[in-house]
């Protein structure tokens, strides 16, 4: 199976940090967020690893090949001319990430110690075009499932803001853990281009496709992209 890290973003909330730097340079107890992402994928068993890159992208490149991709197979989608948010990230990796069925994409700047292994086996068991992982802590923006545990739309607790994919008895809020499993049968029915987001290409995709939330319980999960979270992540990830 191979893994797509999200790593190509400005990382903005780490300013003026990320001004010189990309933000999955960013360091937790002396090891880059790329770093322990890519080892965190290594301990279920994946080692072909595609990081797809914007900002500082030669800095990101020579530290893979300074490090020999700390034993991964690291390939690149370069996204130099233009960033293209999440969801034209995994258009643009197509060809780099198709071919076994499915695949793992997460965010560079998580750090997790979800069961993996647990959520793909979901995954394949499900048949879904993917598989989310969420939880329920709180969160301003929430994906919404029905009581199939797929897909159903999107809240903005803040503004009100709701973008409803299906109907449903119920809507059940749920906040996204930035860890996704992706049939690549998906890929073709990718209408959008350019740039885009995921979770809009998601909401769309729902309409028709099945589209399942996984929550293992209580596991860490910690968005390093806030520097108020960096002493967090050092207590929980040595």
């Amino acid at each position: 199976m191979k893994a797509l890290i999200f790593a190509a973003g400005l990382g903005t909330r780490l300013k003026p940090w990320t001004d010189h730097h990309p933000k999955a340079l960013a360091e937790v107890n002396g090891k880059t967020l790329l770093q322990r992402t890519i080892e965190y994928l290594q301990g279920y068993g994946i080692f072909d690893v595609v990081v797809n890159i914007h900002h500082f992208p030669d800095q990101i490149r020579n530290e893979v090949a300074e490090n020999a991709g700390w034993g991964s197979r690291v390939t690149f989608s370069d996204e130099s001319g233009q960033v293209l948010e999440t969801g034209g990230g995994l258009k643009k990796a197509e060809s780099l990430l198709k071919g076994d069925g499915a695949f793992v994409a997460m965010n560079a700047d998580i750090l997790t110690d979800l069961p993996l292994d647990k959520m793909i086996a979901s995954h394949k068991e499900s048949k879904a075009l993917a598989t989310l992982a969420t939880s329920n802590r709180t969160s301003t923006r929430h994906l919404l499932f029905n009581e199939n545990n797929e897909l159903a739309g999107w809240e903005n607790v803040n503004t009100g803001e709701k973008k409803i994919a299906k109907g449903a008895k119920e809507y059940i809020p749920k906040a996204f853990s930035g860890v996704h499993v992706i049939s690549d049968v998906m890929f073709p029915l990718i209408r959008k281009v350019g740039k885009f987001s995921i979770i809009d290409l998601y909401l769309d995709l729902a309409v028709k496709s099945v589209i399942k939330s996984f929550d293992p319980g209580d596991y860490n999960l910690v968005d390093v992209g806030k520097p108020e979270n960096i002493a967090i992540a050092e207590s929980l990830f040595k």
